[in-house]
């Protein structure tokens, strides 16, 4: 058996440091490629270009991981459920783009599970609040009533969205997000979505796993493309 080659530590006060090859990463567990640096935008930027993203608690430092395999959904291959379609022609939701991103994220960052731990530390929301300012990270935004019932956010790397999380507070809600982002994306000529690691509820909408080096081909190809984000310009009901 041919041994791991030791994780790299990332100095955080050099922000130009690279990442080690994603074939390094660990197969147990999954994916974990290096620690420390920081998660200013050029190092996150740099991290998702390659393949790579942050996932620690507040009790432990900074972890990147590149998992194999890698769990994508091709825009044209969305499945959307009888029920779900059920609930979108009602239109029940009102849904928006980038109308309430620190909102989104600090809903995506609410304990899920008994033990009221939360994988968004505040370090992290406000990172990728940074990313929010300058263009590259973008939120989906549900609304019943006039209160936020769901939503998501992500990152748009030329053609490539990197989605990071979603969140529910009623049924279908952050579905309907998706369908919605799914949808704009294939308009605007975007590639493929990063869903990171496989789940129940994203194969259920058409999520698949691919080979680590097939997805890394994919982001050679299409994430130095013009960035295709465009404005969504009104509100869909």
């Amino acid at each position: 058996m041919v041994a791991s080659p030791p994780l790299r530590w990332l100095d955080p006060n050099d922000v130009e440091a690279p990442f080690p090859d994603v074939e390094h990463a660990l197969k147990e567990p999954d994916g974990l490629l290096a620690i420390g640096g920081d998660l200013s935008p050029a190092r996150l930027l740099r991290a998702y270009r390659h393949g790579i993203f942050p996932w620690y608690s507040d009790d432990q430092p900074i972890l990147w991981w590149s998992p194999d395999p890698r769990s994508v959904l091709y825009p044209e291959r969305l499945k959307v459920s009888r029920s779900l379609r059920r609930t979108l022609k009602k239109k029940i939701f009102t849904v928006t783009a980038d109308s309430a991103f620190r909102q989104v994220i600090r809903c995506c960052a609410e304990p899920r599970e008994a033990d009221g731990g939360t994988w968004l530390t505040d370090d992290m929301i406000e990172a990728y609040c940074r990313l929010h300012t300058m263009g590259y990270a973008h939120s989906i935004e549900t609304w019943y009533q006039g209160e936020l019932a769901g939503g998501l956010y992500g990152l748009s790397l030329g053609k490539v969205f990197f989605g990071e999380s979603m969140f529910s507070r009623r049924s279908d809600a952050s579905k309907v997000a998706f369908v919605h982002l799914v949808e704009h994306l294939q308009r605007w000529g975007y590639e493929l979505i990063d869903c990171q690691v496989a789940s129940a509820h994203l194969s259920s909408l058409g999520a698949e796993a691919i080979r680590r080096r097939d997805f890394i081909a994919i982001l050679n190809r299409y994430c130095d493309a013009p960035n295709t984000w465009k404005a969504w310009v009104a509100a869909d009901g």
